[in-house]
């Protein structure tokens, strides 16, 4: 199957039904971040440090797989020069509303994460990736990518998720699948089509060897990481945090 079209089609979807990540911010907290109060994520809960960013004012960002209104017009009220780059295109008429709305000059374009070949090299300063390679089938593409438009010294930040979290059952939290998971080759076949049928997004579980050592051996050069949780969201958090933030420059 087309998972790249599924997978639009589904947060499209999401979009429609104001999932949480496809609700954008509020005019209260754009003008909290004029002030300088602000904090965007790259995981559920936690906000990615001020001092991963270098000075906002005129950087070259691009926002990838990051549609929603949520991370993009914070960092472009801040001064950056921001473009979304998204697989929904509801997501990024997001963007599209708030920086018409607020005057941010965002640019958005839709299309495949792992193909950034509408970009010439060394275009961008920052590279902001929030939790989304699980929606694609294989992510080494993803980091080479990211690697080529970056500037020399640009930034990768990128959230991931342990791919333990995927092979636990939701409830009870016994180890049932083993890695790397896929909803298309680990699912038995009805919850598969249980899935397809409900137009919910598919998911898979990328091994740490493709989300970490993948950005290494595209080049990058990992300086800082951190780990989240769902929030108290999910039977796990009382184990083990499920997610990582990494920031990664390119020499």
């Amino acid at each position: 199957m087309d998972i790249r079209k599924h997978n639009s089609s589904a947060w499209d979807r999401y979009v429609e039904k104001k999932d949480r990540w496809t609700v954008p911010v509020s005019e209260q907290e754009l003008e909290q971040a004029k002030l300088g109060k602000w904090g965007i994520v790259l995981t559920p809960k936690k906000t990615v440090p001020h001092n991963w960013f270098p000075k906002l004012k005129g950087l070259k960002i691009l926002g990838l797989a990051s549609g929603g209104g949520q991370q993009g017009p914070i960092l472009a009220i801040l001064g950056a020069d921001v473009t979304i780059f998204d697989n929904s295109e509801k997501q990024l008429k997001q963007d599209e509303t708030i920086s018409k709305q607020n005057n941010l000059g965002i640019k958005t374009i839709q299309g495949d994460m792992r193909d950034l070949s509408v970009f010439e090299d060394g275009c961008f300063d920052l590279v902001f990736n929030p939790c989304s390679v699980l929606f694609v089938d294989t992510i080494l593409p993803i980091w080479k990518e990211c690697f080529r438009v970056l500037k020399p010294n640009g930034i990768l930040m990128t959230g991931l998720m342990n791919p333990l979290a995927f092979q636990l059952h939701e409830k009870n939290l016994s180890l049932i699948y083993k890695q790397p998971f896929s909803d298309i080759d680990s699912l038995p076949k009805e919850e598969l089509e249980e899935l397809i049928k409900n137009k919910e997004a598919l998911v898979f579980g990328h091994s740490l060897t493709d989300q970490i050592g993948g950005q290494l051996q595209a080049g990058f050069h990992i300086t800082h990481m951190f780990e989240d949780d769902w929030g108290g969201d999910n039977p796990m958090d009382a184990y083990f945090p499920a997610f990582i933030g990494t920031r990664a420059i390119k020499p």
